[in-house]
């Protein structure tokens, strides 16, 4: 049986900032393979390779793992972004686009990640603090968007709905793709991106021009 040792850490004596550590990111697998009901300090604590006291030590709770976790998830996802960005051609749309497509490769386009994601949307509207983070993460991705928007676009006076329209696919082609066996490939989508942004950004443009002839 090597079901366990796949999820023991390499170490289990580690300074406290490492043994904290390794147990949010046990909680994160935990709530990939058991999803919300089925994570509780016995699952964590299994996939972190210690004790099930020591998750106490640390944190209040199963619910105070689960809230880090999100918090640890979020900031690997955004870390992804900003290096999609800082790789990028150094051009408004180049960056922008980099930042929309990031989430078509590894290592956002995982299907662990996916499923982790899932139990946190899933709490979302049952628990205020789940979905207080889940505020903040949105709304610190959706103002990295909106910044690299009016960067390529700064003569348009409102970019919110460029926002939600372009959210609303990246994460529908994120889904498709992190699931597997998607009918598109990570190319196509990143081609559906580039052809929408275009055409939202040309058609809000002018339809945020004033009136010529008033």
């Amino acid at each position: 049986m090597t079901t366990k040792q796949s999820y023991t850490p390499a170490y289990t004596r580690g300074d406290p900032d490492e043994r904290r550590q390794s147990l949010i990111e046990a909680t994160a697998r935990s709530l990939a393979v058991h999803g919300v009901g089925g994570t509780s300090v016995r699952s964590i604590c299994a996939m972190a390779g210690v004790s099930p006291g020591l998750l106490r030590h640390y944190f209040g709770g199963v619910a105070d793992a689960i809230a880090e976790a999100y918090r640890w998830t979020g900031h690997r996802v955004a870390r992804a972004l900003e290096e999609a960005v800082e790789a990028a051609e150094d051009n408004p749309r180049a960056r922008l686009l980099a930042y929309l497509v990031a989430s078509f490769r590894p290592p956002i386009a995982d299907p662990e990640l996916l499923a982790t994601w899932l139990a946190f949307w899933a709490m979302t509207p049952q628990d205020p603090a789940i979905g207080r983070l889940h505020e903040d993460i949105y709304g610190e991705f959706r103002s990295g968007m909106d910044a690299l928007i009016r960067a390529c676009r700064p003569d348009m006076a409102d970019t919110r709905l460029i926002g939600v329209a372009l959210t609303a696919l990246i994460d529908g082609l994120w889904l498709e793709l992190s699931l597997g066996k998607a009918p598109f490939t990570p190319e196509e989508a990143e081609g559906l991106v580039a052809t929408w942004l275009d055409a939202l950004l040309d058609s809000l443009a002018a339809n945020q021009q004033p009136d010529r002839q008033a």
